[in-house]
Formats: C-alpha cells, structure tokens, sequence
C-alpha cells in the first residue's frame, strides 16, 4: 500500500487528461518541519498537493516546478516546489497565524493568504525559466490554480484540493485532482462533466470516506471512460545538504565571510524548505573563506 501518491488519467478517449492525489504523509511531513498552525497547513497542504500534480506534468527527469503564493494576509507567502518524480517540498513565510473559521465554518485559508498573485515558475533547464502570474482569485487556492491554467497556459480546468485536520491538529487526509480538457473535446463530454462537478463533495469528504485517488477520478469522470495510466509514489522530500549550504555561504562573498569570522562566534543556517540546522564553527568558515579566495 503505497501512503501518498499520484495517479495520472485520461477520459472520453483523451479528450480529457486527470490527475489525482492523496498527500496526507506529505503534509504531515510538512507540518512538523514548520510547526504551522491548523490554518496554515491546511493552505501549505493545499499547495503541496496542487505542486506534486502539476509536477507530475513535467516531462524532463531535471524539470522542476515553484508555486509562489504572495498575498496580503497575515501568512505573507507560500512557496511550494516539486519536481516530476512527485517530491515536493514547501515552506509558509509566517507559519503560525490563527484565525477564526470563516463563514462556512472552515479553516479560513483565504483570509490567511488575503488579496495577491500566485506566480508558477517551469524550470526546464532552457536559459530562461517559465514564468507564468495570476492575481488570486478567492485565496482558497484551488480556485487560483484553475484561474491560472485558464488565464496563463489556455486549458479549461477543475481544480480540488483539500486538507482535514485531526483535533489534536496533525493531518488527517490531504489531496486533490486536477481534471483538464483538451482543445478537441466534444461539447457532450464538456457538458457530462459539468454535470457530474455541479455534484461534487469536497476532496476532503471523498478522502475521509475512504476514497482512493483512483476513485475520486472515477467520481469526478463518471460516464466518460476513465483509463488510469500511472501511479507515482509522491513525498515531501528536501534536497538541502551540507555541501550547497557551503556553496550558498562561499557565494555571499569574502567580505561577508570574514566578518562573520571576525565576529568569533559559530553560526547557525537554517534550511526555509525543511528547517534543518547547518552549523558552522569560526574554523569552518575560515575554510569556506580559503576556498572562496580559490575560486
């Protein structure tokens, strides 16, 4: 039994593309690198889910992906980047603002996030990267990435993603769908597939009542010839390591270095995307200011 993962699909003999996942391990994972509050999480999870499908769409094994939420809420901004073997990883600038539920009596992500732009970056080892912006539509996030998929890259889009906590505020189930059309699809495959969103649970209801990826495809396309044509395994996974903290620290140039080593005191870089610790000790930094000399 794989924990989190992707599924990828299409329906109505291609004329409709589909992925879904379950991300709770992820989220989770996520939560307890940042500490973030039941709000937090629940609009991190969102993102997360959202970056490991849209991922997932990328063809080159190095091709990377950043979902970048910039808001004027109290979180500030979250960042999310994935590549196209499912791992993700993110980090919320402020992570741990409380909030009263909002008017559905849900966790008020949107009132989280407040008015801003989502901006998604495609790093696909061209010189330039990909770069596409959106204003925020509702701050909910699904509504955000279907507006950008509308506005920026032309494809008409169903967006679902969701996050439900536990009372002692882990993660209880986290996961979404993306449902995409193609230019050529027929006009009764767009109308049976409205038909069958128009009565849509929410992704968190689907999950909790025990449905799998697979199945919430087989909600959201009934009717329409779903094919499932890969699973991937999906994880919140962090590349930082000790040697690109040293390069990041060479990069910042000798004068830097050396007043941090004139300054005797060992110091602390904390990695954004997984909260890891790197110290440094003075005699440390004397070597990093001997190989930036070199270089």
């Amino acid at each position: 039994m794989m924990s989190d993962y992707i599924v990828r699909a299409t329906a109505a003999d291609a004329q409709i593309r589909a992925f879904a996942c379950t991300m709770r391990d992820s989220v989770e994972a996520a939560r307890q690198a940042h500490n973030t509050s039941p709000v937090i999480t629940a609009g991190l999870g969102r993102l997360l889910s959202a970056g490991a499908m849209m991922g997932s769409m990328l063809k080159g094994e190095e091709d990377l992906l950043t979902l970048q939420i910039k808001g004027d809420g109290p979180v500030k901004g979250l960042t999310v980047t994935a590549d196209s073997q499912g791992h993700v990883k993110g980090y919320p600038i402020v992570p741990d603002v409380i909030l009263p539920a909002n008017a559905m009596g849900k966790l008020d992500v949107a009132g989280a996030v407040g008015p801003g732009t989502l901006t998604v970056i495609k790093d696909m080892g061209l010189k330039e990267p990909y770069s596409g912006q959106v204003e925020l539509q509702t701050g909910e996030i699904a509504e955000d990435i279907t507006y950008y998929f509308a506005a920026s890259e032309q494809v008409p889009s169903c967006v679902g993603l969701g996050v439900l906590m536990e009372r002692d505020n882990t993660v209880k189930q986290a996961g979404g769908f993306i449902v995409q059309l193609m230019p050529f699809a027929e006009e009764e495959v767009i109308q049976k597939l409205e038909e069958n969103i128009q009565g849509l649970k929410s992704v968190t209801t689907m999950l909790d009542e025990g449905s799998s990826p697979e199945q919430i495809l087989g909600i959201v396309l009934d009717g329409l010839d779903l094919q499932v044509t890969d699973t991937m395994p999906a994880a919140f996974r962090c590349d930082c390591s000790r040697e690109r903290v040293e390069r990041a620290l060479i990069s910042i140039g000798r004068r830097e270095l050396q007043d941090m080593i004139d300054e005797g005191k060992e110091i602390e870089v904390n990695c954004q995307f997984c909260g890891k610790q790197y110290r440094f000790q003075v005699e440390d930094l004397q070597g990093l200011y001997e190989r930036a000399k070199r270089d």
